[in-house]
């Protein structure tokens, strides 16, 4: 065991790993809350209008770290290869499953009563019902969100390799941001899409969204992302530096050998 972790790719792929499903976990749970980009960076409100729909540049929290988790899977990619990061999102989704199984049980304990009302002096008077609205989201939504990341993991692993293939070692931007813009893509779309569109249309519980809305926010979403992938692309080069300083540039590019084979 002291060899194992002592063994510094392996190390690497438990920090990395860790890291990944890490913000993973957190995005789902911070996703319930909408921001107001401009109200954050305190600029005057972007009306923006596309396919008929008018609208702000309002997102969920949980964009805030998808795009650290698509360069995650890059800088994964890059050294341990497909299996590797097909390992991490299955492990993730299946984590992030159990930890919504774990809240939905945690939502039906009885709320002891002086718990309830702790924070009525605060202005929330009823803290069962909080914690329901603030962690219980609804199934359609957890179904649409894990959808939406596993199909987009997967695609992101192929357009990566097959970037690779072509380019070698070189045009790292190319490879690690194509296959994140390629990615995103179907992410934004996907998840809006089971919802807003296709859950509301099976379970019938509220009018799905109009297409021309649901393409309209879904491109405007796609475009934070695609932004987002274009500004994080020199944390790719960082995050090559300090490995292959880490490692020592002979046991990184053998790491990098062995992963296209993977």
């Amino acid at each position: 065991m002291s060899y194992v972790l002592s063994h510094k790719p392996f190390r690497l792929f438990l920090i990395l790993g860790g890291f990944f499903v890490a913000n993973a976990l957190v995005a789902e749970f911070i996703g319930g809350k909408i921001f107001s980009l401009e109200a954050t960076l305190g600029w005057e409100p972007f009306r923006w209008k596309l396919l008929g729909v008018e609208g702000t540049l309002q997102f969920s929290a949980g964009v805030l770290l998808w795009p650290i988790v698509f360069v995650m899977t890059d800088v994964i990619n890059e050294y341990y290869g497909r299996k590797g990061v097909r390992l991490l999102t299955f492990m993730a989704v299946g984590l992030i499953g159990y930890a919504f199984l774990m809240i939905f049980a945690a939502i039906g304990l009885a709320p002891a009563d002086w718990w309830r009302s702790l924070n009525s002096p605060h202005g929330v008077p009823d803290m069962q019902l909080a914690f329901e609205k603030v962690f219980g989201q609804g199934l359609i939504m957890i179904i649409g969100s894990l959808t939406a990341f596993l199909l987009s993991q997967l695609l992101d692993v192929l357009v990566f390799h097959r970037i690779k293939r072509v380019t070698g070692e070189r045009l790292i931007w190319l490879r690690a941001t194509g296959s994140t813009i390629v990615s995103q893509f179907i992410d934004s779309f996907v998840v809006l899409y089971i919802g807003f569109v296709g859950g509301p249309m099976l379970v019938g519980n509220f009018e799905p969204m109009p297409l021309n809305e649901f393409f309209a926010i879904g491109l405007v979403n796609y475009s934070y992302k695609f932004a987002m992938a274009i500004l994080l692309t020199p944390l790719i080069y960082l995050a090559h530096y300090l490995i292959d300083g880490w490692l020592g540039h002979e046991q990184a590019a053998q790491l990098r050998a062995e992963a296209m084979k993977h």
